[in-house]
């Protein structure tokens, strides 16, 4: 982390080159700010630092311009970027602004918050990269919070596992809303899509460690978690997923088996008899991460890069590159086994 931050500066880093270490960045931290706020704010946990906690509160203070931005990954900027923080007051304020723009955008009628067109495209989408991050972001803001938090996962869920989704080895990942056939389900991200299944199965996690999220849909989403642990075969499958499942032999994303691995943290919190077996993957998972895909101290390249993450495997972009928020739920993953984060809270 601090070869990143000496790299980076005040800009965000994305994806990192595998032979050095290169950064790609951006200057507002798209959708991927909150991962490396997320990671300072980690850091600061461990050292006990002043500078540490300052380097952190300003970087989530440059997240500011996506509180009011309109994009549902607002949960996955400013959740993951602030829920570490402690008792920082500046990022307590920050998310519960962003909590109640979430659910001013909040849409009763399609009962989720659209996707947006802060990042270009159509607004009425529904993807599942929208739902973790926003569930514990709106059920933080108020009882209304909570309701649309609920009402924004099951959507997804209905959308993407439900009775009314085609039948498929995979969920479909991501549907456009259209007034006159309603929900349509997109090419783009495709069915099969690693991080897809990852990041549905980190948001039903979110609910299930959160008794106000849960409410009387314990049993939904049980059935929702088994659904998501049988297809993507999560407890008895390769470690690490290729990034697209309709090519089995093509890259590897490792960013999806630090999402999972952290999904399995949090289920292992669930009582029931899922939690040992969840354990148990997770810190497998996060054994393999560690011991086969970490750069180490002689590799001639920056110690503690986590490689083989595929940022787009359709484009052929980044395929086999560090990415910051497989670095982010890594680190979050080991925390958690350290003890130095309560993973029903992060």
């Amino acid at each position: 982390m601090s070869v990143t931050e000496a790299q980076v500066g005040e800009r965000f880093p994305l994806y990192a080159q595998p032979d050095d270490g290169r950064w790609t960045t951006t200057g507002r931290g798209s959708w991927t700010g909150g991962f490396w706020a997320g990671l300072l704010w980690l850091r600061a946990r461990h050292t006990g630092t002043d500078a540490d906690r300052r380097a952190a509160a300003a970087c989530t203070a440059r997240l500011v311009p996506w509180a009011d931005a309109d994009t549902a990954t607002r949960g996955l900027i400013f959740w993951y970027g602030t829920s570490l923080a402690g008792a920082d007051g500046e990022a307590a304020r920050l998310r519960e602004r962003a909590a109640r723009a979430c659910l001013s955008a909040y849409d009763p009628e399609l009962g989720l918050v659209p996707w947006g067109d802060a990042l270009g495209g159509p607004r009425l989408l529904a993807r599942v990269d929208g739902v973790p991050g926003m569930v514990p972001l709106l059920a933080g803001a108020d009882a209304r919070g909570t309701a649309a938090a609920a009402a924004h996962l099951h959507r997804h869920l209905d959308l993407c596992l439900g009775a009314g989704a085609e039948r498929h080895p995979w969920l479909w990942p991501a549907r456009q809303f259209d007034e006159s056939t309603g929900w349509q389900p997109c090419d783009d991200p495709a069915p099969g899509w690693s991080r897809g299944q990852a990041w549905l199965l980190l948001a039903v996690a979110d609910a299930l460690v959160r008794p106000d999220v849960v409410g009387g849909a314990r049993a939904r989403l049980d059935e929702a978690t088994g659904q998501l642990l049988a297809q993507g075969e999560v407890l008895a499958g390769r470690l690490v997923p290729p990034a697209d499942a309709s090519r089995p032999a093509g890259p590897l994303d490792t960013s999806a088996a630090a999402i999972t691995a952290v999904a399995l943290l949090k289920l292992a919190r669930v009582p029931g008899p899922r939690a040992q077996a969840c354990s148990d993957r997770a810190v497998a998972i996060l054994n393999r991460l560690a011991q086969a895909h970490l750069t180490g101290a002689c590799s001639g390249r920056p110690p503690g890069m986590l490689l083989d993450g595929c940022y787009d495997a359709a484009k052929g972009l980044a395929v086999r590159h560090e990415l910051i928020w497989g670095d982010y739920f890594l680190a979050l993953g080991l925390a958690a086994l350290d003890g130095l984060v309560d993973i029903t809270r992060a």
